[in-house]
Parts: structure tokens; sequence; C-alpha cells
């Protein structure tokens, strides 16, 4: 009983130390992606942008408003998608990528002794889970090269279309009460019941790339509707991303998740309706 009890203790001292790795690392791309967004954003202000319109490198590029976008914009704008993406949801994503570091430490405890190293496993799962929100970047990005040539954007990346704006806040909030969002918000709510419905802890780098980028299409048909917002707001205002970086926090990690996604909901159409009443 007593080598049995130094053994969990030894575990649980270990799985301490797990977590906190993995913590500090996704804390530190986290605060890389925050900076780099900054450092866009703070290209931005004070500069007259009058028939012009912003390349988010953060060199205080522009190209006249009527251009067309040449393949350097839309890369630079596919890499700010990317990694705004990266900041807003790694808060969010941190419970599954540490309760996946946890499922992957035990499992090779199981296997190997307390040896085993789960990083290299959940640094794969965490790519998945990346991975999946790149692709929802790219997306973001053809949307955007669409809405810029419809003349539906102004300079800073915002809806310059009263009926655009109201548009996207409605039906933000109408799929905010739909079953496909409760649907994939509980698969983000509770890790561990998404590891075990779909066949738990795999060892080799492409079953842990797939399983992270499995949970990571839950998180987008969660999140996308939010996201979009950014089209109303600004994509590039900063104050914008963290509320709505807050809002996907809080629908993932509080026990009434639910409710925060429905009154989100409610209060994003009763704001398109004003939009639309009020122009």
């Amino acid at each position: 009983m007593v080598i049995a009890q130094r053994s969990s203790d030894t575990l649980e001292s270990v799985l301490r130390r797990d977590r906190l790795i993995v913590a500090s690392a996704l804390g530190v791309i986290a605060a890389l992606a925050w900076a780099y967004v900054l450092w866009l954003a703070a290209d931005m202000q004070g500069m007259d942008m009058s028939g012009f319109r912003m390349v988010p490198a953060g060199l205080g590029m522009m190209t006249p408003a009527a251009a067309p976008w040449s393949v350097v914009e839309f890369v630079f704008v596919f890499v700010m998608w990317a990694v705004m993406m990266v900041g807003m949801m790694a808060a969010s994503a941190a419970p599954m990528i540490l309760m996946y570091a946890r499922v992957a430490r035990q499992s090779r405890v199981a296997q190997e002794g307390i040896a085993g190293q789960p990083f290299a496993a959940t640094g794969w799962f965490a790519a998945g889970y990346l991975l999946a929100w790149v692709g929802f970047s790219l997306a973001a990005t053809v949307v955007q090269w669409m809405l810029e040539r419809g003349a539906l954007l102004d300079a800073r990346m915002a809806s310059a279309n009263i009926l655009l704006g109201a548009t996207v806040l409605i039906a933000a909030g109408i799929y905010q009460w739909t079953p496909i969002k409760n649907a994939c918000l509980v698969q983000c709510q509770t890790p561990f019941r998404f590891l075990m419905s779909h066949g738990g802890f795999r060892r080799d780098v492409l079953g842990c790339l797939h399983l992270g980028f499995l949970h990571g299409i839950y998180c987008v048909g969660c999140c996308w509707v939010l996201m979009a917002l950014l089209f109303v707001g600004g994509v590039m205002n900063v104050l914008w991303i963290a509320l709505l970086a807050v809002l996907v926090l809080l629908e993932k990690v509080v026990p009434w998740g639910r409710w925060v996604a429905r009154i989100v909901g409610a209060v994003c159409i009763v704001a398109g309706v004003w939009m639309a009443w009020a122009g």
C-alpha cells in the first residue's frame, strides 16, 4: 500500500509538472500571437487611409482601395487571420490540450513506466487543432477578399454597409441558438468525454494530428459565427477581438456556457435589428 501511495504521489507530481510545461508553452504562443496582432493594429493608428486600404504587414503598407489584391496582400491577410485565431483560441483550447497531455502521460506510464514523455504527442495534437483554425483563416481571407471587391469593407476592415452588418449580427445571433452550435459546444466543454468518445489517446503522429484536427473542427463549428462578427466591429479592432475571445472562453469553461452563448445570441439579434432599423 505504501509503495502504491508513493507511486500515485509521484505520478501526480509529474502530471502537475506536465500541466505547468504545457500551460507555459500555450501562454508563450498566445502572448506572441497577441503581440503580433497589437503590432498590426498599432501600424494602422493615426494613418490617413482616404482612398487606400491597409495591408496588414506591420510595415505601413497601403494600396489603392480600388486596386485588386496581389498575392503578397493575400498572404499577409491570411497570416493576420491565422495568428489572430491562435491568439483568440489558445486560452479556450487549453483545457482540452492539458487533458490530452494528462491522458498521454497516464497512457505512457501504463505502457512504459514513469519515464514516458507526453509532450511530442500533445504537440502534434495541438498542431492538428490549430490546423483546423488555419483552414478557417483561409476561408476568412477569401471572404474578406470578396467583401473588399464588393466595396463592403472600409479601410480598417470593418463593415461599410449597414445592411451587411445587421445581417451578420442577426445571423450570428440565430446560430447561437441552433442545435449545431449546441452539439459543437458540448464537445468543447467536455474534454475527457471527447477523448473517450473518439478513441482516446493516440500514439502515432497521424493519430494525434487527426484527433486534434477533429476537436478543432468542432471548435470552429462552435465559434466561427463569433469570428464573423469581426467584420462588423473591425478585423483589427483590438478591443473587439479581445471581447470576442473572452466570450469564446466563457462559453467553453464556465458551467453555464450554453446560456452565455444564448444570451450573446439574443444580444446580437437585438443589435442587428436595431442597426437595420436605425439605418
